[in-house]
């Protein structure tokens, strides 16, 4: 049984960072694309960022590009958001998922394609 677990959320104030775990466990990790989702109150889930099988390819929302970096370790079965200069409109209830597809950029950020998700890590950035 594949397993998320997401960490690391908490209140930072706004132009801080903050850094993202997601565990994974029933799945051969390193045959998964990765990639992370939010959910502000109110709002859509939306895709923020994307990771290839290996961690070569990754991908964006343009509302976090140069501020927020996606990273993986195979070995230790974990990926992670690093989040940088972070705005009050960062604040929300992030989402690991997992998805065995092969990379294809016009995918990665479709919600659908995901067959796996955590159970979310709140994110609260205050101005």
């Amino acid at each position: 049984q594949v397993q998320l677990v997401e960490s690391g959320g908490g209140l930072v104030q706004a132009g801080g960072s903050r850094r993202l775990s997601c565990a994974a466990s029933g799945l051969t990790f390193g045959f998964y694309i990765v990639a992370w989702f939010r959910q502000a109150p109110g709002k859509e889930r939306e895709f923020v960022a994307a990771a290839s099988q290996t961690g070569m390819n990754r991908y964006y929302a343009d509302s976090v590009e140069g501020r927020f970096t996606i990273s993986r370790d195979n070995a230790r079965n974990t990926a992670y958001l690093q989040m940088s200069s972070l705005k009050p409109e960062d604040t929300a209830v992030y989402y690991c998922g997992a998805d065995r597809s092969s990379w294809d950029v016009n995918r990665v950020g479709r919600e659908n394609e995901y067959d796996s998700w955590g159970q979310g890590t709140q994110v609260t950035v205050s101005s």
